[in-house]
């Protein structure tokens, strides 16, 4: 994968944190089908490089900050996968001055609303806390571009997909992305369920 295919200012943020010496397969094939705007379902084990991809895939999208309201959501299992991945957009987007916020379960609500409100472009988040956000508007919905789900394994086998759906539901015609740790057939219910036709990338 060519540093040319991203923005100057991403590719800067690759090759200062090293990334260009040795893309992994999953993120050659991942970011370019990112770019193209596709629906994706991307399963890979842990270590694949995943979250590098994902990060990647949602900076090279965004570009720049814009207005006030999140323009990508990102859902994730943990409040401790929420920092990492927060860490990562800092390390390779730091030149593009992207605007990211973790909310979290048992943190403040108000206060997240508030620094929400404020102006971000990512939002990263956990499952309950978004939905909590969601039911006392929160969190503008307008301009979303792109929902981006990490370990979705996990959602639809704790149950969690009806908490999707709604977020879903809430946006006008997102880009979305699944990236799981290993397969599982609810994927496919949720797949048929929120997606359009979805591309599947399978890496090792």
């Amino acid at each position: 994968m060519k540093l040319k295919k991203f923005t100057p200012e991403l590719a800067s943020g690759i090759i200062n944190a090293g990334f260009n010496q040795e893309f992994k397969d999953i993120q050659r094939t991942c970011i370019p089908k990112i770019k193209s705007g596709a629906d994706l379902i991307v399963v890979a084990p842990e270590g694949a490089g995943k979250s590098s991809a994902l990060v990647m895939g949602v900076i090279q999208q965004l570009k720049t900050p814009f207005e006030e309201a999140p323009r990508a959501i990102v859902i994730v299992s943990s409040k401790e996968k929420a920092f990492e991945l927060e860490e990562q957009f800092e390390l390779l987007g730091k030149r593009t001055k992207l605007r990211t916020f973790v909310a979290f379960d048992k943190g403040i609500l108000q206060y997240q609303k508030d620094m929400i409100y404020e102006g971000l472009d990512v939002l990263i988040c956990t499952p309950r806390r978004l939905t909590e956000l969601v039911n006392i508007n929160g969190v503008p919905m307008t301009k979303i571009k792109m929902l981006v789900i990490d370990d979705s394994e996990e959602f639809v086998l704790n149950s969690m997909h009806s908490i999707i759906y709604r977020i879903a539901d809430g946006m006008k015609n997102p880009q979305i992305v699944l990236f799981a740790n290993k397969w599982h057939h609810k994927l496919e219910d949720l797949s048929e369920r929120i997606m359009k036709s979805p591309m599947i990338i399978e890496g090792e």
